[in-house]
């Protein structure tokens, strides 16, 4: 009897998504979003479901709108900076969707190669930690500076062992580093920042490699929420039409390589299916 109520139960939510629209609020930084959850909004809105694009100027405010139930998803971090304020702020919230990998490039307004920077010039890099860290190994990577053995995977300033040129590191809010170049000689942006501003990948003065699987980006839900099966029936529907062939060729057609789909064979909602 218990196993008929709760197929029941999922038989009558699926009728529901049939014959009422749902709407989901989806928090991002970044107006490149609006455009890349296009399609995705598109083949959901043939399934009942509104998926409602939330705009944040910041990388603090959409966890926390999260976790304080002003949206129901977000999808604008990767996994590094998601594990950081899950364990700094206490949130509980959980992945639910590997999306992409992104570089976190070097840019500048001023020059056109990383052989230009000289001594005394000023590299602006993002002032949170883990975007800092890893603009930190692209420094070291770009061969600016050495850093000491055994600096960690998300290494700081004082971390550097040597400055091969004698630059002047200036940490501001990611957000901030476009509006900057004009004053220092390189920044490294986000990639978000980096298309709203202009820039394409092809324009980097230096491009970050990195793939791993920490710098995979993630959807992320209220851990809450995926004790309820109704919302994991939507939340899978919204995974599998981003994880879809329309998608991948979208990504690929008006993103040509800042955007590169990783992780899309992983079925993390299956925990929570029932």
């Amino acid at each position: 009897m218990k196993k008929f109520l709760v197929a029941l139960v999922l038989v009558l939510s699926f009728v529901s998504f049939a014959f009422a629209d749902v709407t989901v609020r989806l928090g991002v930084t970044g107006s490149v979003y609006d455009e890349m959850w296009q399609p995705v909004k598109e083949m959901l809105a043939k399934e009942g479901i509104n998926l409602e694009v939330i705009q944040f100027s910041d990388y603090v405010t959409p966890n926390r709108a999260l976790a304080d139930g002003d949206i129901d998803l977000n999808g604008f971090q990767h996994q590094i900076y998601f594990a950081d304020e899950l364990e700094s702020r206490g949130y509980k919230l959980t992945n639910i969707a590997n999306t992409f990998v992104v570089p976190l490039n070097m840019y500048s307004r001023k020059i056109k190669t990383v052989d230009e920077i000289k001594d005394g010039d000023v590299i602006a890099i993002p002032n949170d930690p883990t975007n800092g860290g890893r603009a930190i190994k692209v420094l070291a990577t770009s061969g600016l500076i050495t850093l000491k053995e055994g600096a960690g995977f998300n290494p700081a300033k004082e971390d550097i062992e040597t400055y091969n040129k004698k630059i002047t590191i200036q940490e501001l809010a990611a957000n901030a580093i476009p509006a900057a170049l004009p004053d220092v000689a390189a920044g490294i942006i986000n990639d978000t920042y980096a298309l709203d501003n202009g820039f394409k990948a092809s324009d980097a003065v230096f491009e970050d490699l990195a793939r791993e699987h920490e710098y995979w980006n993630l959807i992320a839900a209220r851990t809450s929420d995926l004790e309820d099966p109704a919302k994991v029936e939507i939340y899978s529907k919204i995974v599998d039409a981003y994880h879809s062939e329309t998608m991948k060729k979208h990504l690929s057609e008006l993103y040509g390589g800042f955007f590169r789909p990783v992780g899309w064979d992983e079925d993390l909602l299956a925990p929570f299916k029932k």
